[in-house]
């Protein structure tokens, strides 16, 4: 069995790491400096950093060159999001060395396009699925993007490596991940999953570990590391005993 990636997150909006509540844009909270952040939990163990541009993702600006100097300021694995819609933008993220990118709304709107980008670049390309319910958002979950296993057919056909599913509702809320929904996907697919939104506690990731059987590959944690719901140190050594 391969190892469950704790991946911490850092999302940039107007230059500042944030964190959203359930997706909504106007409902944040600033933790300053995305490289010192992304820096901390490095220097806490982390082997991955799930990094997202905001701006991007919600079409509004860009936080690239803060992006560069985050995943330039690092020596361990980046995954990174936002706002990659197009050849260019796929081309732009690639070039940052990052060891992942995410496709989101493109996944969704255009695929034709993510379908190739999928088959030519295989594991360097993982899809997030964002929903409320069964149904997916898209465009920085603002506007629908159809129906969630209808998508997961079509992407898992087309050789998808990786989907980060993320309960809407549950994002930001310290509520713990929807796992009825994380279990209903593993069952519905073979695409190994990581799940992201609501981890809240060391007992929400170890039961996220207990899922690794039937498909859960790793958790994006957020806002339990930014309050002190539990450290980098302390999720490490449940999921690195």
């Amino acid at each position: 069995m391969s190892k469950f990636e704790l991946l911490p997150a850092v999302d940039i909006k107007q230059g500042k790491a944030v964190r959203l509540k359930q997706g909504e844009i106007s409902d944040k909270t600033v933790y300053g400096s995305p490289v010192e952040c992304a820096l901390d939990f490095q220097n806490s163990g982390a082997d991955w950093l799930h990094l997202v541009d905001l701006d991007a993702a919600f079409g509004v600006g860009s936080n690239s060159e803060i992006v560069l100097e985050v995943i330039n300021s690092l020596n361990i694995r980046v995954e990174l999001s936002g706002g990659i819609r197009t050849d260019e933008s796929l081309a732009k993220a690639l070039a940052t060395n990052c060891d992942r990118v995410i496709l989101g709304t493109a996944a969704l709107e255009d695929p034709s396009w993510s379908s190739k980008v999928i088959k030519k670049y295989g594991e360097k390309i993982a899809v997030s699925l964002d929903v409320r319910g069964e149904t997916l958002a898209a465009r920085g979950w603002v506007r629908e993007g159809g129906n969630l296993y209808e998508a997961i057919t079509r992407l898992a056909a087309d050789g998808c490596a990786m989907f980060i599913v993320t309960d809407i509702s549950k994002d930001g809320t310290l509520q713990g991940p929807n796992f009825e929904l994380l279990e209903k996907v593993c069952k519905f697919s073979q695409v190994p999953v990581i799940a992201s939104g609501g981890v809240s506690s060391l007992a929400d990731l170890k039961r996220l570990i207990s899922m690794q059987d039937i498909g859960i590959k790793g958790a994006i944690v957020g806002k339990a590391l930014y309050e002190g719901a539990f450290t980098v140190e302390e999720a490490l050594a449940v999921v690195k005993p």
